[in-house]
């Protein structure tokens, strides 16, 4: 029995129609159209530079897949099960466009260099969008901290009120934060911007093709200096899921604290109902849904790394089928982030900051009591036992309910007669946040510096 495979001469069965379908990855890989296209341009176009190919066969094909590009943008190709993949697919559309001179373009060429210039050019092509989509993010953090620099919270460890902070301080640390995913997806472009095309099925091609050229016309910096490296490095890859991997953690610790501040308890913030849901059954509800999406979404992020991780492990070089898992994670990462980012974006852009709340936190607390420790600190009292003071009188206070800025003078002056008016001045939460002044702090000046070098950093 004879078979259509295009790869099929030393064939005489064909698998049953289900085990085809388990094998191909049309399904899938069909993501690639656009990038398979340009690879093939670019091929054909160096076959025709060196000669390998005539050049009229060279612009027949040249023709043919440029009215492809025009086919897959208009929508009108369709991919079928028996081609296996978007490399064969589109090989057979070819043909039935050109004629038998298709099969020419395959010249020097292997589907494990092809798919593999492919996957480099989707990741190559998305990483501009995703730094581009997180400096939109940046800009919205700094938008937002200019608006709020005076503005007061509580900061936070173990949960538990530590110190007052500005909410402007607050967010710019997710800023610092998104400036590292930027520069993470920045550096994985190095590893991205390299050509495996030429590297053939793994060991090079007896015909005398010029990879600088080819990778030039693809907007590649480089090209791998090892065949076998070229057809089997995923590292790329795996470095894209694990910055996006990074970048969701992010996202979703950012998410997780926009979710409590929006709770009844807090009440710091009150999200714009168009990133919000009601409830089937409590009419009072306000869900803080699309947060709660993206905090979930993380998951099947760093499961895809996990699942690249757990594919590449073991294998041996070159190619190998199990490497046709490489691309559902990566495609479906690129699909979730982006929105992620976005919606993020304009769901912080849009909350209300309810200040008053954030203030009056900080100022029925004890979040104060290390600047009254710092306070007895500068009255010549060993700052640990100054530390030890201030603990008993928080103990107290919890008891009597009475607050640190409510110690009438003649307490104080019992601890030290050193003490004076100026204590309840630094105990204030404003004060104690704008004093802050010491690099990288919450003091206010220093929050403006910190928005100016921000402002640069997103240019």
């Amino acid at each position: 029995m004879s078979t259509e495979k295009l790869w099929g001469g030393r064939f005489t069965q064909t698998g049953a129609h289900w085990v085809d379908e388990f094998g191909a990855s049309i399904s899938f890989d069909q993501e690639l159209a656009h990038e398979d296209l340009q690879g093939s341009l670019a091929h054909v176009k160096m076959l025709k530079k060196t000669a390998i190919l005539p050049a009229a066969d060279a612009d027949q094909i040249i023709a043919g897949l440029e009215k492809l590009v025009e086919q897959l943008d208009q929508g009108k190709l369709k991919f079928t099960v028996e081609n296996e993949d978007i490399h064969l697919n589109l090989e057979k559309i070819l043909t039935d466009e050109i004629g038998p001179v298709a099969g020419k373009l395959h010249t020097a060429r292997s589907r494990n260099d092809q798919v593999a210039t492919d996957f480099h050019l989707y990741v190559k092509n998305r990483i501009p969008e995703v730094i581009a989509e997180l400096k939109h993010l940046q800009s919205v953090i700094v938008t937002m901290a200019q608006e709020n620099i005076e503005t007061i919270m509580p900061g936070y460890t173990h949960m538990q009120h530590a110190q007052p902070i500005s909410y402007a301080h607050y967010l710019l640390a997710y800023f610092d934060m998104f400036q590292r995913d930027v520069e993470r997806f920045e550096f994985n472009m190095k590893h991205t911007n390299i050509s495996p095309l030429g590297a053939a099925a793994l060991a090079g091609t007896t015909f005398p093709i010029d990879r600088e050229f080819s990778a030039k016309e693809l907007g590649f910096d480089d090209v791998y200096h090892n065949s076998l490296d070229a057809v089997s490095d995923r590292d790329f890859a795996l470095e894209f899921l694990s910055n996006a991997s990074i970048l969701m953690m992010h996202l979703s610790r950012f998410c997780e604290e926009v979710i409590l501040w929006c709770t009844y308890e807090f009440n710091y913030l009150e999200l714009s109902d168009q990133f919000s849901t009601g409830s089937s059954i409590m009419p009072q509800k306000k869900n803080p849904d699309m947060a709660e999406l993206i905090r979930g979404k993380s998951g099947r992020v760093v499961g895809n790394l996990m699942g690249l991780l757990t594919v590449m492990k073991s294998l041996p070089l070159a190619y190998n089928k199990d490497m046709q898992e490489d691309k559902e994670g990566v495609f479906d990462t690129v699909k979730t982030i982006l929105p992620s980012i976005k919606i993020f974006a304009e769901m912080l852009r849009t909350a209300h900051v309810h200040k008053e709340k954030m203030a009056d936190a900080t100022t029925n607390d004890f979040s104060n009591a290390t600047e009254l420790a710092d306070y007895l600190a500068s009255k010549e009292i060993p700052f640990r036992q100054a530390h030890e003071i201030v603990g008993k009188l928080v103990l107290q206070g919890l008891q009597t309910g009475t607050t640190l800025q409510n110690i009438p003078l003649d307490e104080y002056k019992k601890i030290s007669p050193l003490i004076d008016e100026d204590i309840y001045h630094d105990l204030d939460s404003k004060v104690a946040v704008e004093r802050r002044q010491s690099l990288g702090g919450t003091g206010f000046s220093q929050i403006k510096e910190n928005i100016t070098r921000a402002k640069k950093l997103i240019k």
